[in-house]
Order: structure tokens, then C-alpha cells, then sequence
């Protein structure tokens, strides 16, 4: 034992000695501005010394030399200096955020795929010269800035930024400042795409369970499955085949029009047909895997009905989205009618949007997306308020590893959580665009690992990775954002 002490003993002082001699190199410099100056004078006379280590009791020698506490981070005296933004070409368009503080740590955060970094710059001069680590002060100062969908975007990421900060700041994870874990690892749910032909598909399902482990899988389940068939659809032409419900360009088109004011219908034979595809998927994979399904088409809560009772008998984990979210009453009669549990909640910002559908219990499941629902203390609250109502949480993800491990963290927390989407799983340099700062990996077959022995989020960017897939629309990295330091307007919304 003392041997062991011995060697921990002569690594810190070799490591405290090169940290001393960067402090001192930057106390001698003439740029170092004076405030910056007083505080690494204060760190270098700090803490146990290193001198006295082996004259302290054992007890006092392991706790000092095992600290997971950042010696040069000063949490109350911290303050941000800066926002800055890379935009990588990641299911789409992916920005991440940068906040820089005096102490030279930073946090990372992310704006929810396919958004505008803008809605998080323009949040940049309400919190530059603030401390980090007051979390719920700067979220009350910026919230009012984000909206349901991509307009949570900016604040969202702020947030993840603070709490990433915060735990580097006192050298813990982020799921401890949110009032510790419940679980060591996340489990995850696979998005897998859709295919026309059945039997493809239940093969990449199969791939998904044996070879990447997962125990959870969603599926595209829509009338685009059934379109080509005649006599499956009515109204279908006149939207283009209603198979584009992404196309969202033209204000009027089947993509931007609210599920019930298209009057697309399933016939009969439609139903029927899939009906067929879902029997040979769970064929495929079996009952012991939960699966849930969503991108079913825009029609309304009269034909929701009539699909979901056309495939009860498959057992689905949930059926996600099949009538905009804002509709509480078209909830609560879709999900008294039907067997299979309901989903929704990827596109409401903050817990009073959940708040309707939780409080009429118009869905079983809710499923906020972090970086639209308010982020990581946001979304713990929304799953608490759940589960004080009997309802369940699962979280859904589509970005980069950097807005995944906020996920993770969150999932940790959360008592009622069910399952994570992992949206990324078929592009193999994902998970490089990070190093994880813990001992364990990211993903372990089909769950994530919660980071235990690491500050903050509990990841570097892996800043060559990054480079390489920017977006060719914004192709700087983490460059100077001058024209957001000022603020221009009064924000108070009260008098």
C-alpha cells in the first residue's frame, strides 16, 4: 500500500509541478489581465501540499490525490467570455455551441437538428458576463426566447452548454447536479429506415437485435407502404401520392398541411396491406423486442383509429404521432379507443406544453426531444410531472453524440424513463466526432454507458473528425462571433 501511495504521491507532484509552471508563465505575462492574474496566484496557494502529503493520514493522501475536482476552476468566480459555432453535416444541419469563460473550460451544447444556429447566437449577449453555474438564473433569462420545434433550438443548447460547464467546473457529472442516477446504463431505442419490401426490412430489424444488441426498435409504419396499390388511399393524387410529408417548402403542401384538413382516408385494402407488412416484420424479430412506430401519413384522428386497431394485435410498444400534438381532445379519443399505448411530444417546448396531454392523460407515453423540450433540468421535470400521473418517458434524439450524452445524463435522472433513440446507428464516424473523458465507451451493445468517473457531459470534440464533416453552408469552426456580443432590445415581457 504505502509503495502504491509513493507512486501516486511523486505523479501528482510531477503534474502539479508543470501545472505550477503554466500558472506562473501566465502570471508573468503582460496580456494576462489583472482579475485572471489574482485568481491563479489564489490556486497555486490552495489545497493540501504536496510537501505535506506524507505526513498526512492515508485517508487525507487518497481523497487529495484521487480528486476528481478541476484545481483551476474557481466555480464562483467564473463568467462567460464567449459563443462560438460549428455546423456539422449531421442529419442534415447539426450546429454546436461553444461557451468560453474566463477560466479557460468550456461547455458544449447543440441546436436540435435541421434549426438555425442563429437561435443560439442571438442568446449570446443576455448571457455573456454571467456565471455558468447558475443554471435556472440564465434559463429564466433566455426561455422565453424558444418555442415548440426547431424554435427551442438555441435555448435548449445554451442549456446543455451550463450544465456541461457546471460539472467541470465542480469536477461532477451532469446527472449528479440533477439530483443523482437511477441507472448505469440507458437503454436504447434503434430507428431503423423504411423499405417498400417487407422481408428487406425484417432483415436490417434482425441485424439490429443479434449483431448490435439492441432490445428496442422503431419502425416507419405510413401509407407511403401502401400508395403504389390501387384502391388503398382516397385523396391521394391530389397530394401528390401523399408521400411527401417532409417536403415542407410550400406553405400549402401535404407536408405543411395539419393531419386533419387533408382528407386522405385508408381503405379497407389498405389497411389490410399493412397489416401484411407488420405481420412479416414481427415475424421477423419477434415478440420478445418492443417495437413502436411512427411516420404513418397525414390523415385524421377518425383513421388513426381505424390503423390502430388494424394492427393492435402486433403488440407495438407505441404508436408515435399520428395526429399533431396540440390536439388534447383528438388524443384522449385516440387513446381510449385503442389498445396499443400512444405517443407524442418531440416538437413541445417545456413542461406547460406537456402539462394538457399529461393532465388528461390523452397519451400513455410522453417523448420529448431535448433539444427542443428545454433541455437536460427541463425534461427531468417533464418526466417527474409523467410519472407523478402514471405516465411513462421516452426521449427522442436525433443529433450528434454532443446533444446524445446530454440525453444520457438526463435518462440517468429520470425514474420513469423507458428508452433513448439512437438515430445514428448506420453512420460509422458518429461516434468519432467525440472522445469520451470517462473509462467507458459511448454505446455498449444497444445501450448507452452513463458516464460515471467523468466531469460534465463527459466528452471532448475530436476536433479533426469535426472537420471533416462540416456543412458546406457553414464551413468555419468555432470562429469569432463578434456581431452577437451586444444586446439592442429590452426583453422584460412583464410591466
Amino acid at each position: 500500500m504505502k509503495e502504491d501511495l509513493k507512486k501516486i504521491i511523486e505523479k501528482c507532484k510531477a503534474e502539479d509541478a508543470v501545472a505550477a509552471q503554466a500558472r506562473q508563465v501566465e502570471i508573468d505575462d503582460p496580456t494576462t489581465e489583472n482579475k485572471r492574474r489574482s485568481f491563479l496566484k489564489k490556486s497555486m496557494l490552495g489545497g493540501l501540499s504536496l510537501a505535506a502529503l506524507m505526513n498526512a493520514s492515508i485517508e487525507d493522501t487518497v481523497a487529495h490525490t484521487t480528486s476528481k475536482v478541476n484545481r483551476l476552476s474557481n466555480p464562483s468566480d467564473l463568467k462567460i467570455t464567449d459563443m462560438r459555432v460549428a455546423v456539422l453535416r449531421n442529419v442534415g444541419r447539426t450546429p454546436i455551441i461553444r461557451i468560453d469563460t474566463n477560466q479557460g473550460i468550456y461547455g458544449l451544447g447543440e441546436v436540435r437538428d435541421g434549426a438555425d444556429e442563429r437561435y443560439a447566437l442571438m442568446l449570446k449577449s443576455r448571457i455573456l458576463g454571467l456565471n455558468p453555474c447558475n443554471v435556472e438564473q440564465l434559463w429564466k433569462i433566455i426561455n422565453q426566447f424558444g418555442g415548440h420545434g426547431r424554435l427551442g433550438g438555441g435555448v435548449c443548447a445554451v442549456e446543455m452548454a451550463l450544465w456541461d460547464l457546471c460539472g467541470k467546473a465542480y469536477g461532477v457529472p451532469a446527472w449528479q447536479l440533477l439530483g443523482g442516477r437511477y441507472r448505469d446504463k440507458v437503454r436504447l431505442y434503434a430507428d431503423t429506415p423504411g423499405f417498400d419490401d417487407p422481408s428487406e426490412f425484417a432483415a436490417v430489424m434482425k441485424e439490429r437485435t443479434v449483431d448490435q444488441g439492441f432490445t428496442w426498435l422503431k419502425m416507419d409504419l405510413g401509407i407511403h407502404l401502401v400508395a403504389e396499390q390501387e384502391g388503398s388511399l382516397v385523396n391521394k393524387d391530389f397530394w401528390g401520392g401523399a408521400k411527401g410529408q417532409y417536403d415542407t417548402r410550400d406553405y400549402m403542401s401535404y407536408g405543411s398541411t395539419q393531419h386533419p384538413f387533408t382528407q386522405v382516408q385508408i381503405t379497407e385494402k389498405g389497411l389490410e396491406g399493412l397489416a401484411q407488412y407488420m405481420e412479416q416484420v414481427r415475424n421477423a424479430i419477434g415478440y420478445e423486442i418492443p417495437l413502436c412506430a411512427d411516420h404513418f401519413g397525414h390523415f385524421d384522428v377518425n383513421n388513426s383509429i381505424r390503423f390502430a386497431r388494424a394492427v393492435d394485435k402486433y403488440r407495438l410498444a407505441w404508436l408515435e404521432d399520428m395526429v399533431p400534438w396540440f390536439y388534447t381532445d383528438q388524443w384522449k379519443t385516440l387513446s381510449d379507443a385503442i389498445e396499443t399505448p400512444t405517443c407524442t411530444g418531440e416538437d413541445i417546448y417545456m413542461l406547460n406544453g406537456f402539462k394538457p396531454l399529461i393532465d388528461a392523460k390523452a397519451v400513455d407515453i410522453v417523448h420529448p426531444d431535448m433539444g427542443t423540450s428545454g433541455g437536460l433540468m427541463e425534461t427531468k421535470k417533464i418526466g417527474d410531472y409523467a410519472e407523478e400521473n402514471g405516465v411513462a418517458m421516452a426521449m427522442h434524439m436525433a443529433g450528434s453524440p454532443v446533444c446524445f450524452m446530454a440525453n444520457v445524463h438526463c435518462a440517468a435522472a429520470t425514474q420513469n424513463f423507458l428508452s433513448l433513440e439512437h438515430h445514428s446507428v448506420d453512420t460509422p464516424w458518429w461516434e468519432d466526432l467525440v472522445t469520451m473523458t470517462g473509462s467507458q465507451p459511448m454505446v455498449t451493445k444497444g445501450f448507452a454507458n452513463v458516464p460515471l468517473d467523468a466531469p460534465g457531459l463527459g466528452i471532448e470534440l475530436n476536433d479533426d473528425v469535426m472537420k471533416e464533416h462540416l456543412h458546406p453552408d457553414a464551413p468555419g469552426y468555432f470562429e469569432p462571433t463578434p456581431d452577437w456580443d451586444q444586446k439592442r432590445s429590452w426583453d422584460r415581457t412583464w410591466s
